[in-house]
């Protein structure tokens, strides 16, 4: 067993950085909403977590990395060793009206979702690890300059078309420290690192219908870096702790910080010798949010019920906004902004008996979970919903151990509340993950850092 727990980590670090490179050169989500700023934000947390709708600033565990609360590491077991690693698959489903015609489009992802380990570094005190992605960009969108009798552009040249593309995303390396100041108390803090590029492009071709000359395409680039610190402390109370059942309160701060990416952005001419019309580099005015979060966890041998609460100051911090297009010459274009989001999150798990040696599905983990808040941007001042819901199994790898494999599903909808008034994307999404805990400590009789005595 140990040596194929050694074996499964070898394999995973030298994954790391195949795993850092897809995050930052392939698709990892499909959403026009993710045209502006850093895209779509990934829920956090490892696989038995998200299955419980993301619940688990509270949850003190030695079985599964919190990567919510820094606070939760000092609750590892001396003389042991927790790993983490998920992987998640996505399937996106866009739907939209416009004058009467149902548009949709459907796109799959798949992509690994978190690297964590856990472990003492000494008597009530832990050190924790993360590798996660924290947002993702990707969108492919086409449309044409609409019919104006009065536009220049019409009236001079024609029709013009056009391609809007993007990818990449915002990675989070998370390492911070747990330690029990006092019984049932602990304390928490971390640095968070961002990195990570996002590429947008788009095409603009004409295709003259009046006029004389010949109308070349033009091509724009802009190519966004990211690199930026920021902090995190936690706290976790147990309010109640006996051998029947635990308690407990806990809460977490993100200091946020000032993200100020790199913008690079040219315009060229689609020609043979691709002419550079304008180009520049500045940095822009983002800020990822302060953030709050308060939950509490209740556990039993058999039932554990997570609550929690989360607020971010999208909006204080980012005060610009941008323009979007428009479909049509009567339409208003949308004013996006960033604003203010509240999350709520609620979770169960259900264990029949842990301990029972004839019937293997009672010693599974059945979780299930919702999710309620808003996107963290509006358009034109209209607040977009969104609500997911969550289910999960756990299956111990053999009869009492800590070490379990993770699968998870969640269904999601975002946008449905205003879509349909106002004309934007109405977006569903399903997805699929798979996470491996692993364990070594007094659970499997597997002591990584203890010298024997025998050879």
């Amino acid at each position: 067993m140990k040596k194929t727990l050694i074996e499964l980590l070898l394999a995973a670090a030298a994954l790391l950085p195949a795993a850092s490179l897809a995050q930052t050169s392939s698709i990892n989500a499909f959403s026009p909403y993710t045209l502006y700023g850093i895209g779509e934000l990934n829920t956090p947390g490892t696989l038995p977590m998200r299955s419980m709708g993301g619940v688990g600033v509270a949850m003190r565990s030695g079985g599964t990395v919190n990567l919510l609360n820094p606070a939760a590491y000092s609750v590892a077991p001396q003389k042991t060793f927790l790993f983490n690693f998920g992987l998640e698959g996505q399937n996106y489903y866009n739907a939209q009206r416009l004058d009467g015609v149902a548009r949709t489009t459907a796109y799959n992802t798949f992509n690994f979702h978190d690297v964590a380990f856990q472990m003492p570094l000494a008597k009530r005190l832990g050190l924790g690890f993360s590798l996660t992605p924290y947002s993702s960009t990707g969108y492919r969108i086409k449309g044409e300059h609409a019919f104006d009798a009065s536009d220049p552009v019409w009236g001079n040249v024609g029709r013009v078309g056009y391609v809007y593309e993007g990818e990449g995303d915002v990675t989070e390396v998370k390492l911070g420290v747990g330690w029990e100041l006092f019984k049932n108390f602990s304390l928490g803090v971390a640095v968070q690192y961002y990195w990570g590029d996002i590429d947008r492009h788009y095409t603009m071709t004409p295709t003259p219908t009046v006029g004389d000359g010949t109308y070349l395409s033009m091509i724009g680039r802009d190519n966004y870096s990211v690199s930026s610190f920021k902090g995190q402390v936690g706290i976790q109370w147990n309010l109640v702790k006996n051998t029947r059942r635990i308690l407990t309160f806990g809460a977490a701060y993100d200091f946020g910080g000032d993200l100020r990416p790199e913008a690079t952005r040219t315009i060229t001419g689609n020609d043979n010798f691709s002419t550079l019309v304008k180009g520049d580099t500045t940095h822009l005015r983002l800020r990822l949010p302060r953030q709050l979060q308060a939950g509490f966890f209740y556990q039993t041998p058999k039932w554990t019920v997570g609550v929690d609460y989360v607020y971010q100051d999208w909006g204080g911090r980012n005060d610009h906004s941008e323009l979007t297009g428009v479909s049509r010459p009567d339409a208003e274009p949308f004013r996006v902004a960033y604003t203010d989001t509240h999350t709520v999150k609620a979770g169960v798990e259900f264990v029949p008996n842990r301990s029972d040696v004839r019937h293997f599905f009672r010693r599974l983990s059945y979780r299930a979970g919702v999710r309620y808040g808003d996107y963290h941007q509006t358009f034109g001042d209209h607040r977009l919903a969104q609500y997911a819901v969550t289910l999960g199994v756990g299956v111990p790898v053999k009869l009492w151990a800590v070490s379990a494999i993770d699968i998870g599903f969640e269904y999601g909808r975002r946008g449905y509340n205003v879509a349909e008034r106002i004309g934007l994307v109405r977006q569903q999404y399903f997805k699929f993950s798979v996470g491996f805990s692993l364990f070594a400590g007094s659970e499997n009789l597997e002591y990584w850092f203890v010298r024997p005595k025998y050879d």
